[in-house]
């Protein structure tokens, strides 16, 4: 009995001795790492961001970027996905707190940021950020805006929050690799950056302290997902989940759940499994915070000035430089050859929706001297004889030569006359791009031409006035009137 009892004992203190070894391990495991250089500088900048005066310039450039994007809502309401999203809206509508653009529905704050997000995204006339392969701004208005009106932000808080979200979105792809990452991982580059840049503008209106954003980032970086399989989807709907609504909704779920005192992670971004061992080796981390206060990225992201696919923004910028030189009219037209890269024009080559077809874009743009939001929605006018007449002068010629300048989308158009003119325009800064910006006269009729035929030209005014004023506005809530209709 005693050698059992000894042995008893003995079995019973290894266990004690081996669970004792164990604690300090599973400790450190449990609590994470010791906040690191790089997660401290981000928290803190992240954290002063909702009282840091900005530059005047940056100021100007994100007035732009908010208005190009409730425009895109706004337009984007009346599309196909559009559509699909305020259909989920009215279905699901909950709590009377966030505006769901385009309508007459107010929902909860995840709901709403979720389906602005699609809105924004319905379409390609949103901005987009190169260097991190991003469309940022489909994502992180809308979440600032559910989050805005969920707390009663005033309007420059909201401008600083998006400013902020800009800065944390696209560095975290860009920190990831850039293209590098994209190309060799599949994952979403526009759904990793807008998660995050969402969750750092939710978190800036919510006035997260330093320790709550490393938290915000951790719930931002156990939801970051998305991959290339978006690019199936011929009916753009699971494209702006991906690139809008999704991001948004994650952003600002995350701010929800810290804001409710969820536990969480300190730091993310260091220490075993964090996120760039998991997602981005290749990476650097350190670019998240590089020249953070110095380098604003909503001024080095671009606006669209033609509602098209991006490959077509260089050719029509180049017809409409060659007419500003040498007027004609359509008729007088006997060819035009476009030279792309291969890999871009690939991307509009004879497509069959009107605003991504290269061909019969520069058809209406012969036509009509531009291309309108509305005619470059038209599928009928893909059927049009007068369009089908100058479709068939179009020739696309991939261009080798041309791929060694990307990223940037260098189009070279040739038009020759009846008479055997021959006329022709290299565009190598494509208008709205960082190299060659719109003026705010050209933001605002891009914009009006968005938003006026759904909610009306007088509507169309007074917000593109609020927006513009956006500093000296009390709350965010007051451009519901403004972006909804009955």
């Amino acid at each position: 009995v005693h050698a059992l009892i000894s042995r008893r004992k003995l079995l019973h203190r290894g266990a004690l001795a081996l669970a004792g070894a164990a604690l300090p391990f599973r400790q450190l495991r449990a609590q994470g790492p010791v906040v690191s250089p790089l997660m401290s500088t981000l928290s803190n900048y992240m954290a002063a961001a909702k009282d840091r005066a900005l530059p005047s310039e940056v100021v100007e450039k994100a007035k732009h970027h908010i208005l190009d994007t409730l425009a895109a809502m706004v337009s984007g309401s009346e599309l196909p996905p559009g559509r699909a999203a305020l259909s989920l809206a009215r279905a699901q509508a909950g709590r009377a707190i966030a505006t769901v653009v385009g309508s007459n529905v107010v929902t909860g704050p995840m709901d709403a940021a979720l389906v602005n997000g699609v809105l924004a995204h319905s379409d390609e006339t949103d901005d987009s950020h190169g260097p991190s392969q991003s469309h940022p701004g489909a994502s992180i208005l809308p979440a600032a805006l559910a989050m805005g009106e969920e707390l009663g932000a005033t309007d420059q808080h909201y401008l600083r929050a998006v400013t902020l979200g800009y800065d944390v979105g696209t560095r975290s792809t860009m920190a990831l690799g850039g293209m590098t990452f994209r190309d060799e991982s599949r994952r979403s580059t526009h759904a990793f950056a807008g998660n995050f840049g969402s969750a750092a503008a939710a978190g800036c209106v919510a006035a997260l302290t330093a320790g709550q954003m490393r938290w915000l980032l951790d719930y931002a970086s156990q939801q970051a997902s998305g991959y290339a399989i978006w690019a199936r989807d011929t009916d753009h709907i699971e494209k702006g989940f991906v690139f809008g609504g999704m991001p948004a909704r994650n952003g600002v779920t995350a701010a929800i759940l810290v804001r409710a005192g969820w536990t969480r992670v300190d730091d993310v971004f260091s220490g075993d499994d964090n996120f760039f061992q998991v997602n981005g080796t290749k990476g650097n981390p350190q670019v998240i915070v590089d020249k953070l206060g110095d380098r604003y990225e909503v001024v080095n992201t671009d606006i669209k000035k033609w509602t098209v696919g991006t490959p077509i923004q260089a050719p029509l910028d180049a017809i409409e430089n060659i007419r500003t030189k040498h007027a004609f009219e359509a008729d007088q037209v006997k060819s035009v050859v476009v030279r792309l890269a291969p890999t871009v024009g690939a991307v509009v080559d004879n497509r069959d929706i009107p605003d991504i077809c290269l061909q019969h874009m520069v058809a209406v743009m012969l036509i009509d001297k531009t291309a309108s939001f509305h005619a470059a929605h038209d599928k009928a006018r893909m059927q049009d004889p007068a369009v089908l007449r100058q479709r068939g002068k179009v020739a696309y010629i991939p261009d080798a030569a041309l791929t060694a300048l990307l990223p940037a989308r260098v189009a070279i158009v040739e038009i020759t006359l009846n008479d055997g003119t021959r006329l022709s325009d290299r565009v190598e800064a494509v208008r709205g791009t960082v190299r060659n910006p719109m003026t705010r006269p050209e933001v605002i009729d891009k914009s009006r031409d968005l938003i006026a035929p759904v909610l009306g030209m007088s509507t169309a005014q007074k917000l593109i006035d609020a927006v513009l004023a956006i500093e000296s506005l009390k709350d965010i809530r007051t451009l519901r009137p403004l972006l909804q209709k009955t």
